[in-house]
């Protein structure tokens, strides 16, 4: 199968996976801190990397019916959110495309490379 290729940010406030380290994404990536998780707090998010998707799935979520498909780190394999791939209301179309990490699942790295 061979090693893994992993992505990694330049700059300050990176945030990276807390089990292993990987970057997945950065503060200027973040839209908002106002979500719910699996497991508590969740942050919505434009792009990240060193993911790999799961199956997609629909799911009805406290903002209602939605098709995601769940979030793995590269380099631990542990779920660390979804995306939204689709919203069945408009009110909620903003988020297609858009990444949720679980807080829980992140630490903020202030390393400069």
């Amino acid at each position: 199968m061979g090693r893994p290729f992993y992505e990694y940010l330049e700059g300050n406030n990176i945030y990276v996976c807390t089990t292993c380290g990987v970057h997945l994404t950065c503060y200027s990536e973040l839209i908002s801190k106002a979500f719910q998780g699996r497991s508590g707090k969740a942050y919505l998010f434009n792009k990240v990397i060193n993911v790999k998707s799961g199956p997609r799935e629909e799911k009805l979520l406290l903002s209602g019916l939605h098709v995601t498909c769940d979030l793995y780190c590269k380099g631990c394999h542990s779920i660390i959110g979804w995306r939204y791939e689709q919203a069945y209301e408009d009110s909620q179309k903003y988020k297609e495309g858009k990444h949720i990490l679980e807080k829980a699942q992140l630490a903020k790295n202030f390393w400069t490379f």
